[in-house]
């Protein structure tokens, strides 16, 4: 068997660079398999070219998203792709699991909380990317929740690409925590690696909460790659493309 991780892709080279980073570590959680990397857009190589490369081993292949939210990139985009893989390659299976987020990332997330210096009475904002598939926010501030459970503290969902006019969520979020009598505030960034969006929302932070410390991005922590391996190791789920909501 193959495995294909499957990252979204970005200009910024942090994130490539963390790919990087998460592959090495399946290889050594899988040393019996063949693992590549591909990307849906913004990177080389992309998902058609290492599908054929794989698939012209004749070995099935795995492939898991690396995606924290389970929305238009993981039931269109990657469906899309693998169908015309499948239609080139008709004789070798290709199978896509579920996305890395719908995993049990507490423990990672529990983990960068700590290590950013959290204490027993700071108050979290855990921020997302955002998606137009009300679903995978859903289950964001489901992964939030969970953490809030863990760690004893309370936790409140943002969503990077949907702050509204001036940061209001994220300033409604930092207000509620204080209401709560939290006089510190602790960013947990739910993102695979570092960037753009991520320093956004960090900064907004340190402007409404000053001093507030900001725990690192999940990138290849345990529990991420034991999923990974997890989700590549038995016999994967087919995805079928649900009806599109948004884009």
């Amino acid at each position: 068997m193959s495995v294909l991780l499957v990252g979204h892709g970005s200009r910024d080279p942090r994130f490539a660079a963390t790919v990087t980073t998460i592959l090495r570590a399946v290889r050594v959680a899988l040393p019996d398999e063949r693992v590549e990397v591909a990307y849906l857009d913004l990177n080389q190589p992309l998902v058609a070219t290492v599908l054929d490369e794989l698939a012209a081993t004749g070995a099935p292949v795995s492939v898991v998203p690396l995606l924290l939210g389970d929305g238009y990139h993981s039931c269109f985009d990657l469906p899309v792709l693998l169908d015309a893989a499948r239609r080139r390659r008709p004789a070798v299976p290709m199978m896509q699991t579920p996305v890395l987020g719908s995993a049990a990332l507490v423990d990672a997330l529990c983990d960068r909380a700590h290590q950013a210096g959290l204490t027993s009475g700071d108050g979290l904002v855990l921020y997302a990317v955002g998606s137009s598939d009300e679903r995978s926010d859903d289950a964001a501030r489901r992964r939030g929740s969970d953490v809030a459970a863990a760690l004893g503290v309370p936790v409140h969902v943002v969503f990077a690409t949907k702050l509204g006019p001036d940061a209001q969520v994220l300033r409604d979020a930092v207000a509620a925590l204080h209401r709560q009598g939290r006089r510190r505030i602790v960013g947990l960034p739910y993102f695979l690696s570092p960037g753009l969006l991520t320093e956004r929302v960090e900064a907004l932070l340190d402007e409404l909460a000053p001093g507030s410390p900001v725990a690192a991005p999940l990138g290849n922590h345990r529990t991420v790659v034991d999923a990974i391996a997890a989700f590549a190791a038995p016999a994967p789920i087919r995805t079928i493309r649900r009806e599109r909501v948004g884009h």
